[in-house]
């Protein structure tokens, strides 16, 4: 289980996805994914911050409270915190992985897919 910044930010630069940098947003420590937001740790909560669809943020909360929680600074947001020491390395490397594809160029991605097979 994953429960710092440094523990998460080590997982995602372990994925050796082209396009990310080691950077800062609002003053504090981020990775981001071809020029967008895409790693970070919640200056409100001691949690990662993810993507989520509301819909799935919904279910999310719903089922796994001890796990997940929603600040109200993300509320409006497509974004989901997972507490610290409750964030499953599997599920943050899968997660990680498509956000990373969702953030790329389309015509990037399909030539990095194709130099990737």
């Amino acid at each position: 289980m994953i429960d710092t910044y440094a523990a998460l930010k080590a997982l995602a630069l372990a994925l050796n996805l082209p396009e990310v940098t080691d950077t800062t947003a609002w003053g504090h420590p981020c990775l981001k994914a071809h020029g967008k937001m895409w790693c970070w740790w919640s200056p409100y909560a001691d949690a990662a911050v993810f993507k989520c669809a509301k819909e799935e943020r919904e279910h999310l909360l719903a089922t796994d409270p001890q796990t997940f929680l929603l600040h109200p600074h993300y509320a409006p947001h497509n974004l989901i915190l997972v507490r610290a020491g409750f964030i499953d390395e599997g599920w943050a490397r899968a997660r990680l992985t498509q956000h990373w594809r969702d953030a790329a160029p389309k015509r990037w991605l399909k030539a990095w897919d194709a130099a990737q097979s």
